[in-house]
C-alpha cells in the first residue's frame, strides 16, 4: 500500500510539473530603443579604450527626469560624468535628449591604427603620453575626435594629432 500510495504520488508530480513545461507561451520579441541611440551610435568606436566606452554609455543611459533637480521649467541640464583618467559633460534637453557632449580622456590605449600610423611615422620616438577628445553635437553629423599625443625622443618632445582612423591633423 506504501508503495501504490509512492508510485501514484511521484505519477502526479511528473504529470503536474509536465503541464507547465508545455503551457509556456512564446512571447514576440521586443525592441528597446534608448532615446540617445544617436549619440551612441555616432560615438562608439569598437577600438576605443573601455573606460571610453563606459562613459559614453553611462551619459546615454542617464535619465535626467529621475534626477532630483530636475524640474520642467529648465530647458537644458548640464550634467558630468567622471572616472579618474576620464570626463564627459553632457547637456541635455528637458525631455532627456542629449544635446551635446564635450569629452576627456587621459592616457588611453590608443587603438592600432593611430598606434602604428605613429610609429611609423616617428620610429625613433616613444609615445610620452596622450588625450582623447571627443565633441558631439545633435544637430551636426560632423563627430570631432581627435587624439592629442606627446611624442618623446630623448630630451626633445613633439606634440601631434590625429583623428579616430590614425590620419593626421593639423
Amino acid at each position: 500500500m506504501k508503495k501504490l500510495k509512492l508510485v501514484l504520488l511521484i505519477c502526479i508530480s511528473m504529470f503536474g510539473f509536465g503541464k507547465y513545461a508545455f503551457a509556456q507561451e512564446t512571447l514576440p520579441p521586443v525592441t528597446v530603443t534608448s532615446l540617445n541611440y544617436k549619440y551612441l551610435k555616432s560615438v562608439t568606436d569598437p577600438n576605443a579604450a573601455k573606460n571610453v566606452n563606459l562613459l559614453e554609455r553611462k551619459a546615454a543611459s542617464y535619465n535626467v527626469k529621475e534626477s532630483e533637480y530636475y524640474d520642467d521649467e529648465f530647458e537644458q541640464y548640464y550634467v558630468s560624468f567622471y572616472l579618474p583618467k576620464g570626463q564627459v559633460l553632457a547637456t541635455y534637453d528637458k525631455e532627456g535628449k542629449l544635446l551635446r557632449t564635450a569629452e576627456r580622456f587621459g592616457n588611453v590605449v590608443l587603438p592600432t591604427s593611430v598606434r602604428t600610423t605613429v610609429t611609423n611615422a616617428y620610429p625613433e620616438w616613444t609615445i610620452a603620453k596622450d588625450i582623447y577628445l571627443v565633441n558631439y553635437h545633435s544637430g551636426s553629423n560632423h563627430i570631432r575626435k581627435v587624439y592629442k599625443i606627446v611624442l618623446e625622443n630623448g630630451d626633445k618632445r613633439k606634440r601631434i594629432k590625429t583623428d579616430e582612423k590614425g590620419e593626421f591633423i593639423d
